[in-house]
């Protein structure tokens, strides 16, 4: 009879864990097929013009879309990756796309979004682009591919399309890090928005080559532009997972 109850324990527990994990895998793909869908309608609506085109005319296949949001200052593309998204910058509200699409309606994706700090402008930039950690794969879900040297070496290139330019970027370093609440002498690689200075490059530089889970083989010296790809991880409380790249010709 004991048996029989614990049997029946276990069947029941059994039971419970797999309804949990079924609500939560389709929790995810709902969640996933709802990042595609506004992709899908961004893209519908405004759809990317790409044509042959002199070198010296840049026409931005995403012109469409910069002009019914201007709120979208970019449009983030990285080959073979569902990581193909427009990238927001809200300066009076840094968060406000981080639980509303690209359309401005509640959404638990979010939007890709540039740090208010950030100056697509400015020479020697380190330009900052934060989305969440999806456990579908949507937005930065699928960065922390990058903790493999194999993937890195097969998606070395990000491609930033903005108003004016396409820009080509090469992975440097992809790296666990964490956000620090209070004041301190810790490395903060989300607070390096610019470089004034070599001394300044230099200290960021050589802490994200630390950092780095592998050699990528690409380097950068003071003037280069850097791109920061940043998202949650949960190897320790705060924890962030990024890919830095330097722009390249």
């Amino acid at each position: 009879m004991k048996k029989f109850r614990f049997d029946l324990l276990f069947l029941a527990i059994a039971v419970v864990c797999f309804g949990i994990y079924g609500a939560i895998s389709y929790h995810n793909a709902a969640l996933a097929k709802q990042a595609g869908a506004v992709r899908a309608r961004i893209q519908e609506e405004y759809a990317p013009v790409r044509t042959a085109q002199e070198e010296s005319v840049y026409q931005s296949p995403y012109a469409a879309v910069f002009a019914s949001n201007e709120d979208c200052i970019a449009w983030l593309n990285i080959p073979d990756t569902n990581i193909d998204y427009p990238v927001m910058q809200t300066m009076d509200d840094e968060e406000y796309y981080l639980y509303r699409n690209f359309f401005g309606e509640d959404d638990k994706n979010g939007t890709l979004f540039m740090d208010t700090d950030c100056d697509l402008g400015k020479e020697r930039s380190n330009l900052i682009i934060h989305g969440h950690h999806m456990k579908s794969g949507a937005m930065f879900g699928s960065l922390e591919k990058y903790a493999d040297a194999d993937f890195c070496k097969a998606h070395s290139k990000i491609y930033l399309y903005t108003k004016d330019e396409v820009r080509t970027y090469e992975v440097l370093a992809a790296f666990q890090a964490k956000v620090y609440k209070n004041k301190t002498d810790k490395f903060r690689y989300y607070a390096y928005f610019g470089f004034d200075t070599a001394e300044q490059f230099d200290e960021y530089y050589d802490n994200i080559k630390r950092l780095s889970l592998y050699d990528t083989g690409v380097t950068a010296q003071f003037g280069d532009e850097i791109l920061t790809l940043s998202t949650c991880a949960y190897h320790t409380k705060n924890g962030r997972f990024a890919v830095a790249a330097k722009r390249v010709e």
